[in-house]
């Protein structure tokens, strides 16, 4: 990845009556990212974005040593920016997700699976939030682990989590499985210079938080009362 994520402690409280999955079916090994998720376009959702009232304090920069430009953007239902796609590889190391593939590989993310392990960026697609700071703190719009985004890039929606934690400066990172799953190239020399929208909708969350099915049935739910109702 072209960011260094940073591993922080969970926040223990609960989320305000958030949408929730927790059906046994759904835990164990994350699916298989789907190619196209759910009936809600991108140009849909990309027209309930079109506008920005900005909630950030101040902008981000999509890497260190850019511009700071990037403002959060919010709505009643959800926050939303406009950036770059860096690849985190981080959590569970595999194939594609490594010490050797990656010399700024991690195996910790900020959150946890069910089962205590780490996220696996192969796997599950996920996204990553600046660590709070005095331009934007995501936990105060209700962006916490286990959140749902729906990402969109070049007329594809991808459905993910918020999985992981950066630098409080930087916006604009996803996990390998992300990428994948928009055509995207994965992997620490991927990503996307720009065209990257990531919606998160507020106060929602996933458990367990690697069951991507999980993620695309609370997402597509979401995403329609989002582009009906704002």
């Amino acid at each position: 990845m072209r960011v260094q994520s940073l591993t922080l402690a969970v926040a223990g409280a609960a989320l305000l009556a958030p949408p929730m999955l927790s059906d046994a079916a759904t835990r164990g090994r994350a699916e298989p990212v789907a190619w196209r998720e759910g009936d809600v376009r991108a140009a849909e959702l990309l027209a309930k974005v079109r506008d920005c009232t900005q909630i950030s304090r101040g902008r981000f920069r999509s890497d260190a040593g850019r511009p700071a430009t990037i403002a959060v953007c919010g709505t009643r239902r959800a926050v939303f920016w406009k950036a770059d796609m860096d690849i985190d590889c981080d959590g569970q190391p595999g194939p594609r997700c490594n010490r050797r593939t990656d010399p700024s590989f991690s195996e910790a993310t900020a959150y946890q699976q069910s089962d205590g392990r780490y996220l696996s960026a192969e796997r599950l697609p996920y996204i990553v939030v600046p660590a709070p700071s005095r331009t934007w703190d995501h936990d105060d719009d209700g962006v916490r682990g286990g959140s749902v985004a729906a990402v969109v890039y070049r007329g594809r929606v991808q459905y993910a989590v918020v999985g992981d934690i950066g630098p409080d400066s930087i916006i604009g990172e996803a996990s390998y499985a992300t990428a994948k799953g928009l055509g995207i190239r994965p992997g620490p020399n991927g990503g996307a210079p720009s065209g990257v929208t990531y919606i998160v909708f507020k106060y929602s969350q996933v458990k367990p938080i690697e069951s991507h099915a999980a993620a695309v049935a609370v997402g597509r739910r979401l995403a329609q009362q989002f582009v009906h109702g704002g």
